[in-house]
C-alpha cells in the first residue's frame, strides 16, 4: 500500500487526511525505520507494508468505533505506538496514554510524539499488571485497547481494570479470534465486561483477516485484578 492508496482507502471510510497529517505519517515511517536499526521495534520495515500492516491496520478500529469525541484512550503494550499513535494522528482531539514495559520503547515514543508535534499524549514505563493497580490510572479511561499483545483471556485482565464503568475495551485480533473469545468468557464476566459488538473484515491489498471485539464495562473490576506481574499469563482466568 503506497501513500496514495493509503489516502484513498481512508477516504473511502470517511477519514480525510490533511497534508499535515500525511506528513506526520511520513515522518513516523522515517523515525520507525531509523530507530529500528538501534532497537527491535518491528520486523516490518518496507514502506508499503508499514502503511498497510501498521498504519492502516491501526486506524481500522476507527471504522467501527467513534473516536471523534476526544475520548481518553489507553493503549496497553503499544510497542512502536500501534494502534494509538496512528489513531491520534487522525483524531488529534483524543487523549492518549500508552503503557509499555520496555523503557527503550517509551523513549522512542516520547521522541516520536515530539517530532510529530502531538499533544495530550502520555507514556508510562510499567508492567500492565502494576499499572492496572495504580489508582491514578485504574478505571480512568473511556476506551482501552491493545493490538497483538496476548490471548484475549490474558488481555482482558490487563485492560478491563483500566476502563471506567460505562467505557469500552476494544480488542484487535487476527483470524483465530472466535476461539479466543470462547476461552475468555469467564474472564470477561469476572472482570465486569460484556461483548456488545463483533466485526470481521479483511485488510485491503493482502486480504488478511481481522476481527474487532467491543466490550462494555458494566461494573467495577474486583480489586484483586489484575494479579501480580506474570500471573495472568501463567494462569489465565
Amino acid at each position: 500500500m503506497n501513500q496514495q492508496q493509503f489516502v484513498e482507502a481512508l477516504k473511502e471510510k470517511g477519514i480525510n487526511l490533511t497534508p499535515e497529517q500525511l506528513q506526520q505519517f511520513h515522518k513516523y515511517y522515517e523515525l520507525l525505520v531509523e530507530w529500528n536499526e538501534k532497537m527491535n521495534l518491528t520486523a516490518i520495515t518496507d514502506q508499503p507494508s508499514v502503511y498497510l500492516k501498521h498504519f492502516y491496520d491501526s486506524i481500522s478500529m476507527a471504522f467501527y468505533v467513534d473516536f471523534s469525541k476526544g475520548q481518553s484512550i489507553c493503549d496497553v503494550g503499544a510497542g512502536a505506538g500501534f494502534p494509538s499513535i496512528p489513531l491520534k494522528i487522525c483524531f488529534p482531539q483524543m487523549q492518549v496514554t500508552i503503557v509499555d514495559s520496555l523503557n527503550k520503547r517509551i523513549q522512542f515514543l516520547t521522541h516520536l510524539s515530539e517530532q510529530l508535534g502531538l499533544s495530550n499524549v502520555q507514556f508510562v514505563h510499567a508492567r500492565a499488571e502494576e499499572f492496572g493497580q495504580n489508582p491514578a490510572y485504574r478505571e480512568q479511561y473511556d476506551i482501552v485497547t491493545a493490538r497483538a499483545v496476548a490471548r484475549l483471556s490474558v488481555l482482558s485482565e490487563l485492560c478491563i481494570p483500566l476502563v471506567k464503568v460505562g467505557g469500552q475495551f476494544v480488542a484487535m485480533k487476527a483470524a483465530a479470534a472466535q476461539d479466543e473469545l470462547n476461552d475468555a468468557k469467564k474472564a470477561l464476566t469476572i472482570l465486569g465486561a460484556e461483548k456488545i459488538q463483533e466485526y470481521s473484515f479483511t485488510l485491503p491489498v493482502e486480504n488478511s483477516e481481522r476481527s474487532l471485539f467491543v466490550f462494555n464495562k458494566v461494573k467495577s473490576t474486583p480489586k484483586k485484578y489484575p494479579r501480580k506481574p506474570g500471573v495472568p499469563n501463567k494462569t489465565p482466568l
